[in-house]
């Protein structure tokens, strides 16, 4: 039986700018940082990892990470401060989260939710 997703780990062919993109969102450093091939972060108990790849490695859309945050509007407002634009705007969403969407430098759709209290 499947207990839990461990890591997600996202292609980028620039680590320095994909490392800053993700430490300016509150991620923590676990390994590696902007000189490594390798990078890991620390996403509640799992693992965010980053892997570089030559710039002929190309991909397109692959589907959204969603990871569950303390505070959707307070994230949102922090992205906007560092200079990212979400793609959507924090809202109430009809399946029990609040959430907005945002790329990172890579193309990677990222999804940062909270679940709503029971009405």
């Amino acid at each position: 039986m499947i207990e839990v997703i461990s890591a997600i780990t996202l292609a980028t062919h620039d680590m320095p700018r994909a490392v800053r993109f993700y430490v300016s969102l509150g991620f923590e450093i676990a390994y590696g940082g902007e000189t490594a091939s390798f990078t890991s972060f620390r996403a509640g108990a799992g693992y965010l990892n980053l892997i570089a790849q030559p710039a002929e490695k190309q991909w397109s859309w692959w589907g959204r990470t969603i990871f569950h945050v303390s505070d959707v509007d307070a994230l949102y407002e922090a992205a906007l401060a560092a200079g990212h634009r979400p793609s959507t705007q924090p809202r109430d969403a009809e399946w029990g989260e609040r959430y907005f969407h945002l790329t990172d430098p890579d193309g990677h759709e990222l999804s940062f939710a909270k679940l709503l209290a029971e009405r």
